[in-house]
């Protein structure tokens, strides 16, 4: 069978100013070269998530792997993606395990998936006009930031747990950005949790036992998701902390293909409902099999800008070496060794970072906040998700994100609504 990818050029070379689209490679070992490049973008990023929620690290990694492979297939390797795990489950993960158990966290996760893939559906008939219009970017971007703001409590018990520990992996995570150039200026928190790891294993902070004893090749722990017919309250008391995701997840898919046009071509814009149903797919997987849900990465298109290198053979490459990477639990066994001070400086950063995203999201899209409907939308979001106000109606009970969530898109339309109705708006 013949492979999709056509040789761009003599496949050994590229130009200053060449670009290899997704339908082109380079020779092989090069190829593999740039998808273990990609590897260790996603890496940092994707294993963090189960650590810090307490998921096997092997199950995520694998079902990235898995998921990043069912992207390709769907998307038609027409559009360069890696799946890793999106930061936006970790509140609603941490609340349902914390209240109801791993399972009620899996049950979540996949109705994410299934709404998900639902709404590629839509999109893929209808297109994205519904959703720009339902979450403009002043609304996107609150939903964004308080999502990562949201988490400033979980940050700061584990740095307060190992405080030099984490003082230096954060400083490592901030200096590796603007001491190295290239992707590994782009790989800092790849780099901080490596120092702080070695600063953790001086301080006598990490427990290697289990590493001895775990095998080099053999399945991951799987964790089936809960029954939501044998506790229908419990199923429903997770969903409203993990509905918002959902939104967060459109968000950055839609996100992310654009910025792949931009890089590419136009045209990729027309596989954006593939590519939610692809994620929704994947997440729902991951779900029924005890990782985390899936989004497309930021880090994997920084490395494609900087190399002009989109070939979806490379991440062909990357999402077969993560399975690999998931059928090892020695591998998983290491990750697990990282300890609370490393976690607790490298989060300091990456949450407050995702607070930020939701702010460059208003700057990209010049959010004019004179205006008081986009002035009391992102206000009044953000002072419910930092500050985690908490609504129970039997047994159900909404949190901060999902309060949040719900105040920015209704107060943005309610607003805009009066607004044109009394002839107010300005």
């Amino acid at each position: 069978m013949a492979l999709p990818w056509t040789l761009h050029g003599d496949g050994k070379t590229v130009g200053a100013t060449d670009v290899v689209g997704p339908g082109e490679r380079l020779n092989w070992p090069l190829t593999i070269g740039i998808g273990t490049q990609h590897v260790i973008a996603m890496f940092g990023a994707t294993f963090l998530v189960p650590l810090l929620t307490g998921f096997p690290p092997s199950t995520t990694l694998l079902f990235s792997g898995i998921g990043t492979l069912l992207f390709l297939v769907i998307t038609r390797n027409k559009l360069p993606s890696y799946l890793g795990s999106s930061f936006a489950f970790i509140a609603p993960i941490t609340a349902a395990t914390a209240s109801a158990g791993m399972g009620s966290a899996l049950f979540g996760i996949i109705v994410v998936g299934l709404l998900l893939a639902l709404i590629g559906v839509i999109v893929q008939l209808t297109g994205t006009g519904w959703i720009d219009a339902l979450m403009p970017p002043v609304v996107s971007g609150a939903i964004v930031a308080l999502i990562g703001l949201n988490l400033a409590p979980v940050a700061k018990s584990n740095f307060e747990l190992a405080p030099l520990t984490a003082l230096i992996t954060l400083l490592a995570v901030i200096l590796s950005t603007v001491v190295f150039r290239g992707i590994l200026g782009r790989l800092s928190i790849f780099i901080g949790v490596i120092v702080g790891y070695v600063a953790a294993v001086v301080a006598g902070e990490v427990d290697f036992s289990g590493v001895g004893e775990a095998a080099w090749i053999g399945l991951p722990q799987f964790t089936a998701a809960m029954n939501p017919f044998a506790d229908p309250s419990a199923a429903l008391g997770v969903l409203p902390a993990f509905l918002p995701v959902v939104l967060v997840l459109v968000a950055e898919n839609v996100g992310h293909i654009k910025g792949v046009a931009q890089m590419t071509n136009v045209k990729v814009n027309r596989f954006t409902g593939r590519a939610l149903m692809a994620d929704g797919l994947a997440t729902m997987l991951a779900g029924f099999s005890g990782g985390s849900g899936t989004t497309t990465y930021g880090e994997n298109i920084g490395v494609m800008a900087a190399t002009r290198i989109y070939s979806t053979a490379a991440y062909w490459v990357a999402g077969i070496t993560a399975v690999l990477l998931g059928l090892s639990p020695k591998i998983g066994a290491v990750i697990n060794t990282i300890p609370a001070g490393v976690l607790g400086g490298v989060t300091t950063a990456l949450y407050g970072l995702i607070g930020i995203i939701g702010v460059k999201i208003w700057l990209d899209n010049k959010v004019d906040f004179s205006k008081p409907v986009n002035q009391f939308t992102a206000a009044t979001a953000l002072i419910i998700g930092i500050a985690d106000y908490t609504f129970s109606a039997g047994t159900l009970s909404f949190n901060g994100i999902a309060l949040g969530t719900v105040a920015a898109i209704v107060i943005y339309h309610l607003m805009t609504w009066v607004a044109q109705v009394r002839g107010t708006a300005r």
